[in-house]
């Protein structure tokens, strides 16, 4: 349910492992995750609340009640009322950069425009409206690419259920004192809003096991929500109703992550393409930190999607 309150993102330096929350943290539809005076017990799971937590900013619902604009006589709309005039999932509106609640450190995903198989993770440093957008360098393998002014990428983000993108061209890399990139100040983004439970397609080889007695096969799931996945199988595995464990790795918030997840059969049909059976999973009892991990993958996935 979402929440009936303005959220932001967490707040990296007001949250340390060992400490208990000074404030309840929510997941991107307002439903809580962490109670307030709850204590972190992990890096991971201190991680995974940065990448995907938010709370409740009052400030945010304070402005939106303070001198708001007649816009029937030409006040400009924030992002959130055009939002509410076009409020259909998958629905794409147009808005200016500066009117996004940007953070430094943001996650954005650069896609090059030539080559769209080379994407490149990058933060937010800040940006200069109407000039430049400020990047740290693009890196593979922890070493810093070669970026030529004038290359442009298709640039991505993902906040809440707000994915972003838009084109820009790099203007100058500079190495010292710090090593960032400048990007060319784009003059509207695209807002879609993504529904909830939205699956990310993806090709991942995972461990499956059904049924009583338990029996194991291979999988390949292509694709996955927080609250469950669908993939193929060569053999007919148990039958709707049985409940079982399905074991994958993925790359969340630039981690390697190992779940090993409680399912249960929902759906079995024959493959589109005549060779085995098509499997589809809800997942059971999952804890916050693997529903934080498969956030972060999800909404990655997305915002790396062409």
């Amino acid at each position: 349910m979402t929440a009936p309150f303005s959220l932001s993102p967490v707040r990296p330096a007001e949250m340390t492992v060992g400490q208990p929350l000074r404030w309840p943290v929510y997941d991107w539809h307002g439903n809580l995750l962490l109670a307030s005076g709850v204590v972190i017990e992990s890096q991971g799971q201190l991680d995974g609340l940065i990448e995907n937590g938010f709370i409740h900013d009052a400030r945010w619902d304070a402005e939106s009640n303070k001198q708001a604009p007649d816009y029937r006589k030409g006040g400009k709309k924030s992002i959130d009322a055009q939002i509410a005039d076009e409020p259909a999932p998958g629905k794409e509106i147009l808005i200016a950069m500066d009117d996004i609640r940007w953070l430094v450190g943001e996650t954005l995903y650069l896609q090059c425009h030539d080559n769209l198989a080379v994407r490149y993770a990058v933060r937010l440093i800040g940006f200069v409206k109407n000039k430049t957008v400020f990047v740290t360098p693009p890196a593979l393998d922890g070493k810093y690419e070669f970026i030529r002014e004038g290359q442009t990428f298709i640039v991505r983000a993902f906040s809440g259920k707000k994915a972003y993108a838009f084109t820009a061209a790099a203007v100058k890399s500079v190495h010292t004192p710090h090593p960032y990139l400048h990007l060319s100040y784009p003059k509207q983004v695209r807002c879609t809003i993504v529904r909830r439970g939205v699956r990310a397609e993806v090709k991942i080889i995972a461990a499956v096991s059904l049924g009583e007695p338990e029996r194991v096969t291979a999988a390949t799931i292509t694709d996955l929500s927080t609250g469950g996945a669908s993939g193929n199988l060569k053999e007919l595995l148990g039958k709707k109703g049985d409940e079982g464990r399905i074991k994958f790795k993925v790359r969340a918030a630039e981690n390697d992550e190992y779940l090993n997840l409680k399912t249960i059969l929902r759906s079995v049909t024959p493959s589109e393409h005549g060779d085995g059976f098509r499997y589809g999973f809800e997942f059971l009892d999952i804890s916050i930190h693997e529903r934080l991990i498969l956030s972060a993958f999800v909404h990655q996935t997305l915002a790396e999607a062409t």
